[in-house]
């Protein structure tokens, strides 16, 4: 069947390259209105019936738009969920990309960038589609690859430069691990203890109402953690 046909990375890659923006609002570099319509509804239906239940057919149809339209695009399923997952993904880290870290000590500004990305993270939508990625890598870890690490890189440079401007000049005289050298290993760090363990509690099934409840305390703690260590080591 031309759904299970297996993929080599570089063409996920490149079914996935213009993967950036918001349903209904997709950037003059897209490919235009029936990508976006096609990506959004194979978001849809991957949520709704999982990865085997979501067939082309159905996402032609909630599309409206043709199989061959969704193949000349996407040479089959998993490269089509692929994209869909993606397409969300760096909607969700670009949206960060305007958020401006606020709070009058340091403390309150890295609390302020743990907040947002961790409200980014904890949504119905997008903990769904990650455990359908964790569920489906074993079958086509090529995609994951990319996924995750596009995803990894996005983040993690989107972390560096909220850490940047969180940091004034007596921030970087007191703590090496925020001077621009350093900086991209404390926002990998930063963002790993921030937000991995309330991520990994939603994926195993916890509510994400009551997750989200948590969300201060939460990164209270860890930036008084993560800033008290700063300032007893370089970080590496």
């Amino acid at each position: 069947m031309r759904e299970a046909t297996k993929t080599p990375a570089r063409k996920m890659k490149s079914a996935t390259a213009g993967a950036n923006g918001r349903c209904g609002r997709p950037p003059r570099e897209l490919a235009g209105e029936v990508e976006e319509r096609i990506l959004c509804a194979a978001r849809q239906a991957f949520l709704d019936h999982g990865f085997e239940g979501a067939s082309i057919d159905k996402i032609a149809v909630a599309a409206r738009s043709g199989k061959a339209t969704i193949y000349a695009r996407f040479p089959n399923k998993q490269a089509l969920f692929a994209a869909a997952v993606m397409r969300y993904g760096l909607a969700k880290t670009d949206r960060l990309q305007n958020y401006r870290p606020v709070g009058k000590t340091l403390e309150e500004r890295f609390a302020s960038i743990g907040v947002a990305f961790i409200q980014e993270v904890l949504t119905t939508e997008w903990i769904g589609l990650f455990r359908l990625a964790i569920a489906e890598e074993s079958r086509f870890p090529e995609y994951g690859t990319v996924i995750i690490g596009t995803m990894r890189q996005r983040g993690g440079e989107t972390m560096a430069r909220l850490i940047s401007e969180a940091a004034d000049l007596d921030d970087l005289a007191k703590l090496p691990a925020l001077r621009p050298d350093r900086l991209a290993k404390t926002a990998r760090y930063f963002r790993d203890l921030i937000l991995y363990p309330l991520l990994l509690r939603a994926l195993s099934g916890e509510r994400l109402e009551s997750l989200r409840g948590e969300i201060g305390s939460h990164v209270t703690e860890r930036v008084a953690f993560f800033l008290g260590a700063c300032r007893q080591s370089s970080l590496g």
